[in-house]
């Protein structure tokens, strides 16, 4: 078992523990949350940071314990990548689809002029 030095100690346990709370904070508004539109914040805002927290930490450890290992940056990568992208396809399927919101969820195109860029 190989022993971290002690800045290393408390960056990967940070990371971790930053990292969880984030997911559990994503997964619980997954749950909680009343409609599609506000359920898919959760995933793709605070799960993502979780994944990514995790992952540094997992960066953080091997590279100080071996050598550094491209893999965990490129999955990294990829997840802060392609997360924001699903969530927009996910949110333009929602809209197309035109489900159900609860009343606090605003739908800004029915009043297109107010907040259009025209002058």
């Amino acid at each position: 078992m190989v022993e971290l030095h002690g800045w290393a100690d408390w960056l990967v346990s940070s990371l971790l523990i930053i990292g969880a709370l984030f997911a559990l904070i994503g997964s619980v508004g997954l749950a909680r949350l009343p409609d599609f539109m506000a359920r898919l914040h959760a995933p793709t805002k605070s799960t993502t940071l979780g994944v990514g927290g995790v992952i540094l930490g997992s960066i953080v450890y091997f590279s100080v314990t071996a050598s550094f290992s491209w893999h965990e940056l490129l999955i990294t990568i990829f997840l802060f990548l392609t997360a924001p992208i699903s969530a927009h396809l996910l949110a333009k399927a929602g809209l197309h689809l035109e489900l159900r919101r609860v009343e606090n969820t605003r739908d800004l195109r029915a009043q297109p002029k107010q907040y259009s860029d025209e002058d």
